[in-house]
């Protein structure tokens, strides 16, 4: 490529900008170590002002899976993470997809060719994996062993016309050291000659990682990298191959890795990897994002709840952390807790009505059941576990009625439900009030403790010990025909006689 080809590329190079990117790979579904650097990248550029670049990173073309980048799309929308530029909103330094820059890939790597710092590469996998053998002999760590960079430029010149197969691999200098400085790990030094001249274009003129990365970094103007620190072990190669050609290198910021425990990753089998996961098993997404925020960052101060406005105010990267972030379920249960209580009574019954629909078949008030479960659970997928007794009374032992708290046993129920029977079937107007008022006589006529009539009242109608509301609102839910025939139902299995 002449120098014009450059320039013109080059040209369109944003100035000025504090530019952050996330740049993910679409092999699947939004893993949450991705979503907290995307979230990480998205705080920093708007804490200054600046832009968020997405950019598809697919030149892996084995793992791409289709509809993944899609799907990508759609978390960060729902996340409220905007980008200023990327495959579907446009930019001046597109194609935002790495799969579309092919062309550019290939002329930079001969660029970098002709200025000495990468060299073509003809050995085939036969000469690449004797020199493996010869290395596991040996017991010395596997490189290559740069033959190839000794190549004359006659002999370059005739395997090029001979049509030989070829890779362009970077030339690293092999004295001295290569240095650079990150903001969480602050000043690195690696020894050039523990860096193998690693492959940057592959045979089929795509781009690998290392230099496909570097390449859209530059050309689309990123002045601060947020990635994961399992990348710090990368950036010297990173780093050279800006000198070689010749750029000033971006800030860089790695961020912790989240780990399940001490030893272990999140994972897909453990169903604790990525983002659909969580919300599948009902959490918010503002509560995912606030807890991933928290995982490797701390904002200072005893708050933990944030929105993302409020994230982005507080955001500051002295605030991260060296140390791997454990995932905690039991604060993401209180956190996602703490929206759903947050949430008006709109909100709530938005969210919880499906929850409660995918239990109960029959009719059945919502709203109601919506309001008495909105402090009571702390997932949403807790709902149906919580509403299953509506649609049926569920099978139950008789020593449920057991409760020594409330001095309650299956021999007190039976003497107490019929009477219990007995004044809600002369009741007409059937509301809280009313229910409670006659109830509470009762309780007061048979000269008991409340728990000791609403107890049996809550096992006989619905089979459980824990519920939506006490007694008196599952007596609302079911209606009072229902409530009738479930207590007439429980009566007759304790044996007792019906006062009705």
């Amino acid at each position: 490529m002449d120098s014009g080809y450059f320039e013109s590329i080059e040209s369109k190079i944003p100035r000025g900008e504090f530019r952050t990117r996330f740049a993910p790979s679409p092999t699947g579904f939004m893993h949450l170590g991705g979503l907290r650097t995307a979230l990480y990248a998205y705080l920093l550029a708007k804490k200054e002002g600046g832009k968020l670049i997405l950019r598809i990173e697919d030149t892996d073309r084995e793992r791409r899976v289709e509809g993944a980048a899609e799907l990508i799309y759609e978390t960060l929308a729902a996340c409220g993470i905007a980008y200023e530029e990327g495959p579907n909103v446009g930019g001046p330094v597109g194609p935002y997809v790495q799969s579309e820059r092919r062309e550019i890939y290939g002329a930079y790597a001969r660029r970098l060719v002709e200025n000495g710092h990468a060299y073509y590469c003809f050995c085939d996998k036969e000469v690449l994996d004797e020199q493996r053998l010869i290395h596991e002999a040996s017991r010395v760590p596997h490189r290559y062993d740069r033959r190839c960079a000794a190549l004359s430029e006659a002999e370059i010149a005739e395997k090029i016309a001979a049509k030989t197969p070829f890779v362009i691999r970077q030339k690293v200098e092999q004295n001295g050291k290569t240095v650079f400085n990150d903001a969480v790990y602050g000043r690195i030094e690696v020894e050039n000659s523990t860096l193998e001249d690693q492959v940057i274009l592959k045979s089929d003129g795509m781009p690998t990682y290392n230099f496909a990365n570097v390449v859209d970094d530059r050309l689309m103007g990123v002045t601060h990298i947020i990635r994961g620190n399992e990348f710090l072990s990368s950036t010297p190669k990173h780093v050279l191959l800006y000198e070689g050609f010749g750029w000033d290198t971006p800030k860089y910021i790695h961020v912790p890795q989240i780990m399940r425990n001490a030893t272990k990753k999140l994972s897909k089998r453990d169903g604790d990897a990525y983002f659909g996961d969580f919300i599948a098993k009902g959490y918010l997404k503002e509560a995912i994002l606030n807890y991933i925020a928290l995982l490797g960052w701390s904002p200072g101060g005893e708050e933990e709840k944030f929105s993302l406005a409020e994230l982005t105010d507080a955001f500051n990267i002295e605030g991260i952390s060296k140390s791997p972030a454990i995932f905690d379920y039991q604060k993401l249960n209180w956190l996602n807790g703490a929206y759903l209580r947050a949430m008006s009574d709109e909100e709530y019954h938005a969210a919880a009505s499906p929850h409660i629909k995918q239990t109960v078949r029959g009719d059945c008030d919502t709203r109601y059941v919506a309001s008495l479960l909105q402090g009571r659970v702390e997932l949403l997928s807790e709902i149906p576990a919580q509403v299953d007794f509506i649609d049926a009374v569920l099978p139950h032992e008789l020593d449920l009625y057991e409760n020594k708290k409330m001095k309650t046993d299956a021999a007190g129920a039976k003497k107490v439900l019929p009477e219990v029977l007995a004044v809600l079937g002369e009741i007409s107007a059937w509301d809280k009030d009313t229910i409670h008022g006659e109830i509470s006589g009762l309780v007061a006529r048979l000269g008991l403790k409340n728990g000791q009539v609403l107890w049996p009242m809550r096992v006989a109608l619905s089979g459980k010990t824990f519920t939506p509301g006490g007694s008196i609102e599952i007596c609302l839910i079911l209606g009072k025909n229902e409530t009738l025939a479930r207590l007439a139902a429980a009566i007759e299995r304790l044996g007792a006689p019906s006062a009705q």
